[in-house]
Formats: structure tokens, sequence, C-alpha cells
């Protein structure tokens, strides 16, 4: 666990510099510069985790959309200047292929277009929710909270306006619909729930 002064800030790339100097360290760095330590899941979280990024892939092969999905270790840099990791994230094809050899191996400077928290029973989820607010406000199509202690799913999305405070909440959706902005990508909540 690392232990260090609220008031120390870093850059992205000094953050590049912090996460290879201590691979074994789960952290993702705000917007504001401070470090963020998130702990190991446990092993049912993770598991769940195993399976949504298997749903996603899935979906995304019997969809035909041209979409790259990424897992929970990989970081994103958002134009707020945040390094973050979503659980499960998705970038349109040809958004990931415009980035250069460079950016594509370090960081990706973009926000994903699809983002995907999983809350395990150590999440706080109102921080959870501040995390969607800030990948709609910084360029995400849309966010999906899942809450598998409560069986519900929370839908959040860029420019409407009823999700801009409160998300779209379905309590146990047997079918999760990413709707217009990716036609065709469905999860089934359910098999996540059931791990």
């Amino acid at each position: 666990m690392l232990t260090l002064p609220r008031s120390l800030t870093f850059t992205p790339s000094q953050f590049a510099e912090v996460c290879a100097a201590n691979p074994e360290a789960v952290l993702e760095l705000d917007a504001h510069g401070h470090l963020v330590e998130n702990s190991p899941t446990g092993s049912a979280s993770g598991a769940r985790n195993q399976t949504l990024g298997a749903l996603l892939w899935l979906a995304i092969e019997q969809s035909g959309l041209p979409l790259k999905l990424f897992d929970s270790s990989t970081g994103f840099l958002l134009p707020d200047g945040s390094v973050r990791s979503p659980d499960a994230s998705v970038v349109r094809l040809e958004r990931w292929q415009a980035l250069s050899e460079a950016e594509r191996e370090g960081f990706a400077p973009l926000c994903p277009d699809l983002v995907v928290e999983l809350a395990s029973p150590s999440d706080e989820p109102q921080a959870l929710r501040r995390k969607m607010e800030a990948y709609v406000a910084n360029g995400a199509s849309l966010g999906w909270l899942l809450l598998p202690l409560c069986r519900t799913v929370e839908i959040w999305k860029a420019g409407a306006p009823e999700t801009v405070d409160s998300p779209l909440v379905f309590s146990d959706p047997e079918r999760l619909e990413a709707g217009p902005e990716f036609p065709g990508l469905v999860i089934h909540p359910r098999r996540i729930w059931e791990v």
C-alpha cells in the first residue's frame, strides 16, 4: 500500500513512471493529478469481471461492429488529464486506429466510447457514480454501472438530459442493450450476477 501526502500531484507522464516502478499497484490518476489507489478485487468480483469481458467480447463479435474491447487493467488518458481504468471499455475501431503506435502502447489519449464499471462489495457506489459522470463529461457516449449485490444496472448517456444528474436505473434486467450508440450490442447481466 502506498502512503503519499494528498498535496503530492503527478503529471500523466510522471504517473506512467510511478506505474512502471510499481507494477503490482492498482492505480489511477484523478483530474487534479492525485493518485487513486484501488484494492485488488475479491475472487467473486474477479470472476464477475471476467464474465463481463467474455460477454462483451461475444456481443461485439455477434454484432459485427468495428469495436476494440479493453480489460480492467487498461489505462486511458482522458481529456481532463486523469488516467482512468474502467472495468471494461470499448473504443470505436477508427478512433483506435487513428492513434500512433506510441499512443497505443502508453495510456491511450482518449475516452472510451463505452465504459463499464462493475461494483465490488468494497466499492462505494457514489464514488463509482462520480467516475461515470467524469467518463461522460470526457466524451464517453455510453456508460454502464453494474451493481451485482442489488442486481441493478445504471445507464449513463452523453447528451441525454435525463441522465446528466441521475442515470436510467434498471432492476435485474434480463438484457442490456447498447441502443443506437452501438446497434446490436447486447449482453445478459444475469450471467454476471450468477457468478
